[in-house]
Formats: structure tokens, sequence, C-alpha cells
């Protein structure tokens, strides 16, 4: 087995993870205050971590602590102004234009990365985009505040693959996950401690999520990403998050019910199909 294979295999796995968890997080967070959820959650991500990696971290170099809190800033910035922009917007134009980084991140790409975008790669991302646009349903074209609010939230998920991609092969790759998620639960206490009136919960059922998230959907996904994404390139491991809400939709079916229409099928499948032809080989590289 490649690398490439064996990144892309644990990538999609990490997406899957991030997919099912949608359903679960969307219930803690209408028990407890959004931001105060996330805390918790990074926090426990955090000292796991720092349990199993911690002589790594006391030895982390100037260079891997500076790029992991931009890093860490860009991955807050995107949870931040997704969940603002929901107060304004509707769900489904949420995951859509949250979705748009798949766009974005090839331009960022070529712009901080000089990397030059394959055709099949423009097919795919061309694939996955009008999939997104299928899966989320009834998406108008009004914009509206939280419209740019998640617009900011895509572009500071794109700026988070990219720098990954930037950074992760020149970096301890575990004190940069484990930084990261410091990070976000640094400033995601701070938020929650100004808007919120944060809790310890004693809801088992949000408990069982934070667990959850935390350890799976946060250290483990975190600290994956960051390793693998270092084999791969920014906009091939964009197409393969954009899958998401392909796996939200399975898991939201299978679990709660949810009926999947011919659309969101059809938006599913494309997006399956960009992903598949982006592990193609390009022309350009076959001449290569």
């Amino acid at each position: 087995m490649t690398k490439k294979l064996k990144s892309d295999i644990m990538l999609i796995l990490v997406t899957v993870i991030w997919g099912s968890t949608f359903i679960i997080v969307k219930n803690a967070t209408s028990v407890i205050p959004v931001y105060n959820f996330l805390f918790l959650r990074f926090l426990i991500a955090f000292i796991v971590l720092a349990i199993l990696y911690g002589r790594r971290l006391v030895n982390i170099d100037r260079k891997t602590f500076i790029v992991s809190v931009l890093v860490g800033t860009m991955l807050f910035l995107g949870y931040a102004f997704q969940t603002l922009g929901l107060k304004y917007t509707t769900a489904s134009k949420s995951g859509f234009i949250s979705g748009f980084n798949v766009v974005l991140v090839p331009i960022l790409e070529a712009f901080f990365l000089k990397a030059k975008l394959s055709k099949t790669s423009r097919i795919s991302v061309i694939l996955a985009m009008v999939g997104l646009l299928l899966i989320t349903t009834n998406v108008d074209l009004k914009i509206n505040f939280g419209d740019f609010l998640t617009f900011l939230c895509a572009v500071s998920f794109a700026f988070q693959i990219v720098l990954i991609a930037k950074y992760a092969p020149s970096v301890d790759t575990i004190s940069f996950a484990t930084i990261q998620i410091l990070v976000v639960a640094t400033l995601s206490g701070i938020l929650s401690f100004i808007y919120e009136k944060p809790t310890i919960p004693t809801n088992k059922t949000v408990w069982f999520a934070l667990i959850l998230t935390g350890i799976f959907a946060t250290a483990f996904a975190l600290t994956v990403q960051n390793t693998m994404q270092a084999n791969t390139s920014a906009t091939h491991a964009a197409i393969i998050f954009s899958l998401e809400p392909v796996f939200s939709a399975i898991t939201a079916f299978l679990v709660a019910g949810e009926v999947m229409t011919l659309k969101s099928i059809i938006g599913g499948f494309l997006m399956l199909l960009s992903m598949i032809l982006s592990e193609m080989p390009s022309k350009d590289k076959l001449r290569a």
C-alpha cells in the first residue's frame, strides 16, 4: 500500500467520523451552549493527547508552536463563523457555503504553495461543488449577513487545510495537532465566558457526545488529518473532506430515519465520483 493510498483511506475515515457525529453534536448543543460544548470537547481532546504525547510538547520547537497557533486560530474561526452564521441563515445554506472551501483550497494552494491544478482535479472540484449543491437542499441565491459569516467560515477552513499542507511535512505533526486543539479550546472558553453562561453538564447524553467527539472526532481526527495531509495535496484533501455531508446524510437516515431525497442521492453520487476521479492520475502526470 502506497503512502498516498494509506493517507486517503485515513482521511476518508476522518470524514466518516466527522459526518457521523454531526447529529450527536446537534443534539448536545441543544442542551448546552455551543462554545461551552466546543471548549469542553477540545479540552478533552487536548488532555488525551497531552497524556499520550506530553514529552513531545515539552520539547516543541518555536516554529512548530507558531504555525500551530496560526492554524489553530483558523480552525477556531471556522467553527466560530459557522456557529454565528447559523443564527442568521438556514442549515442547508450553511452546509453548502461551508463546503465552498473545496473551491477556495485550490485557489489558495496555487497562490501560496505555487501548486498547479491538473485538469482532473479541476473536474473533481466542479463535481464536488455540484454534488454539494444538490445534497444541501433548499439553497436560494439571496445573500444575507449569516451567509457572509458562513463564507468567512469556508475561508477559514480553506486556510487551515492549505496551511496544514504547507507545514505538516516539516514539523512534528503530533505536537502540531495538539497545539491547534489547545488554541481552539482556549478561544472557545474565552467566548463562552464572555457571551454564554458556561456550565459543567450533568446530562449523560451530553457527556457521551463530549467524550465521543473529544476523543475520536477531535483528538484522533485532527492528529490523522495533520499527519496524513503531509502525503497529499491540499486540494485532494479538500475533495475528500467535502464528502462530510454525504456521510452525515447517511447517518441521519440510519440513526434518525431522515429520508434522503433523490436529489440528495444524486448529489452524494457526484461527490463520491469526484473523489474517485481525483484518485486517477492526470494526463499531465502520465506524460511526465
